[in-house]
């Protein structure tokens, strides 16, 4: 994890975790006019859980409670801040937060009352009125209140990440306290408010009183976190090295439905590693007890270690429902060589997936081609009249071939590294974008210049992919270079976008809203950290107000294939692949529920410790 800041996203996102929707599922009630009082609020309406319900359906209500959990993080950290653009933040930083709303890993667009009890809104979601349990209190002790929501959304409106700003001035007015345990957000006129009443719900909460108390700046970094409401707290830190957070028994809401088996690790432990191979190292070890693993190398070749022979720790590949996270190398269109779309597609040729899946991944991996990857909402083959009716009115300012070509597709190579059939489409398409070969074999445009793209990396274990890559580029006469840093420096290079190209992550929802700006909205281009492309067009633009405003399900899933269309057509990205099982290896001393929802895996979410098998495990010599 290279940051902190994907968590706001997360954040931000907490109502887009998804599942199924059940037969005779519960509806809000409406109770006086128009207006509605629920336990819990959906995007379209429809709620998997009724008021009252036990626990989630995929928990173990009986989860004991107790144990360690340990898992590595990459590179380093030097602040517990993950609200904001200075330092990097420790790993689960924002873990100590809670909001009013809590979503769940079975429904795509539900989210029920944590800290809010219930809340009230009109149909046409103007506004919505969160009521707050009483019982809820800060880690400290101290009540938690309307007045501490306000404060929260006032300093992340104010002081928060630029992009998460944005978005919270452009689309909510003011939040106000009606009492000590009833606040109210009030959203702006002309903007879709399908979704604000769980955005809003979904921000973190912070105390007013310590950050009055210490008198401590929202903007900087820091190693004391700040105080929050949430199941975990601080026990330990070293600079870099390890965190340690542990289960306040004392946590106000371990007995709430929605809370039941779950938060069940007294301790949970990061320890950092300064790559992805010494980390591995540390897991056969023992120095940490819970892996996924990313590297298929290791993942095929690796394994053959003495506690996976004695039985001591365990290989194991549960379902990922998941949407791909669109892994990719992405281009940094902030570069005037990158503006031609021709030179983006050449490079984006001399990938080689099938070579790369063969010889370097030891064939478990599927290549992405969507940015709704592992989805139903991936566009196919040519637009359907449920597309049209959204890019039909944008005819003029969509990419060519958008209406009546099929969907553009990632590039397929032969199993040589070097594709020649590539090869030389990737060459015409220089040549006719004004960078033809030199007599020195390099590309140059007319001012002489050579076409030189660096791509910036901050993971050993990625070498072996890059490496390859570079070399078809530099066949192609593009003078590539490969470029290895800390990912300290990666952190601030992506910050201020000096790159040409990195590896990064396009990810989406299936019920998206505000965080497609972010990503791919215009005005975000120069500023947002989660738009690393810098990408903007008001074709696309248009098409995320479509997404925002559907009112149903349909209308929402023809408008996101419309825009996955738009996007896949704009190449600014080089997809790189995906898998539809986690790959994981853990010490045999973790249980999970027999059937997983769909999206999420929730490893430190509903996991539990079995005490009889650490002892087995410990007896036998394992740690």
């Amino acid at each position: 994890m290279r940051s902190g800041l994907p968590m706001i996203s997360r954040q931000l996102r907490a109502t887009l975790v998804g599942g199924t929707v059940m037969l005779g599922a519960a509806l809000p009630v409406p109770t006086i006019a128009d207006v509605i009082t629920s336990h819990g609020i959906s995007t379209f309406g429809e709620l998997k859980y009724e008021q009252g319900f036990p626990h989630l359906d995929y928990v173990n209500p009986d989860a004991p409670k107790g144990g360690e959990i340990s898992v590595w993080g990459f590179g380093s950290f030097d602040s517990m801040h993950p609200y904001t653009t200075k330092g990097r933040s420790g790993q689960l930083s924002s873990m100590f937060f809670e909001s009013l709303l809590e979503g769940t890993a079975d429904e795509p667009d539900s989210v029920y009352g944590l800290v809010a009890e219930s809340l009230e809104y009109p149909e046409d979601r103007s506004h919505v009125i969160f009521n707050m349990r009483p019982q809820a209190r800060f880690s400290d002790g101290t009540p938690l209140t309307a007045d501490d929501v306000v404060f929260s959304f006032e300093t992340l409106r104010d002081k928060g990440l630029p992009s998460f700003r944005a978005v919270i001035q452009k689309q909510v007015e003011s939040a106000e306290a009606l009492g000590p345990h009833r606040v109210k957000f009030t959203f702006k006129d002309g903007v879709p408010t399908r979704d604000l009443p769980q955005t809003v719900g979904s921000l973190p909460i912070f105390s007013k009183a310590y950050y009055e108390r210490s008198s401590a700046d929202f903007e900087a970094s820091t190693l004391e976190p700040g105080i929050g409401s949430g199941p975990y707290v601080l026990d330990s830190l070293e600079v870099g090295q390890q965190i340690i957070y542990r289960r306040n028994p004392d946590y106000w809401g371990k007995d709430l439905p929605i809370n039941r088996g779950r938060h069940n690790f007294d301790r949970i432990r990061i320890e950092y590693f300064a790559d992805y191979n010494s980390a591995f190292e540390g897991f056969k070890a023992g120095a940490y007890t819970y892996r996924t693993e990313a590297s298929s190398k290791i993942w095929a070749t690796g394994y053959d270690f003495p506690a996976i022979d004695k039985g001591w720790a365990v290989k194991d590949t549960p379902p990922d429902g998941t949407l791909a996270t669109g892994q990719s190398f992405v281009f940094n269109l902030r570069r005037d060589k990158f503006s031609d779309k021709r030179v983006r597609q050449a490079i984006g040729m001399m990938f080689n997936f099938e070579w790369s899946n063969k010889t370097l991944f030891y064939g478990i991996y599927e290549r992405i081609n969507s940015f709704w990857e592992n989805s139903y909402l991936k566009a196919e083959g040519v637009a359907g009249p449920g597309e049209r009716a959204f890019l039909d009115p944008i005819a003029d300012k969509l990419p060519d071939g958008v209406l009546d070509q099929p969907v553009v597709m990632a590039p397929t190579s032969s199993e040589r590294q070097l594709d020649r059939k590539n090869l030389r489409r990737a060459s015409a398409l220089l040549d006719e974008a004004g960078w033809p070969v030199g007599d020195d074999g390099m590309r140059r445009n007319a001012a002489g210049e050579t076409l030189k793209v660096e791509i910036l990396n901050d993971s050993q274990s990625f070498d072996r992919v890059i490496n390859p890559y570079v070399e078809n580029l530099r066949a192609l006469g593009v003078d590539a270079v490969l470029t290895r840093i800390d990912n300290a420096q990666m952190t601030e290079r992506e910050r201020s976008f000096d790159f040409d190209m990195v590896i990064g992550n396009f990810r989406t929802a299936l019920t998206p809203s505000t965080e497609l700006e972010q990503y791919f909205g215009s005005e975000s281009a120069e500023f947002s950290i989660f738009n690393l492309a810098g990408y903007g067009t008001e074709a696309v633009d248009s098409l995320i107000d479509a997404v925002e405003a559907a009112e149903d399900r349909k209308t929402l899933d023809d408008a996101i294939r419309a825009l996955d269309r738009v996007l896949r057509a704009e190449v600014f990205w080089v997809p790189q692949w995906f898998r539809n099982i986690h790959t994981i290896a853990y010490y045999d001393m973790y249980r999970y529920p027999e059937n997983l929802p769909p999206y999420a895996l929730g490893t430190l979410d509903f996991w539990w410790f079995d005490q009889a098998a650490h002892d087995r495990l410990k007896a036998a010599g394992a740690f």
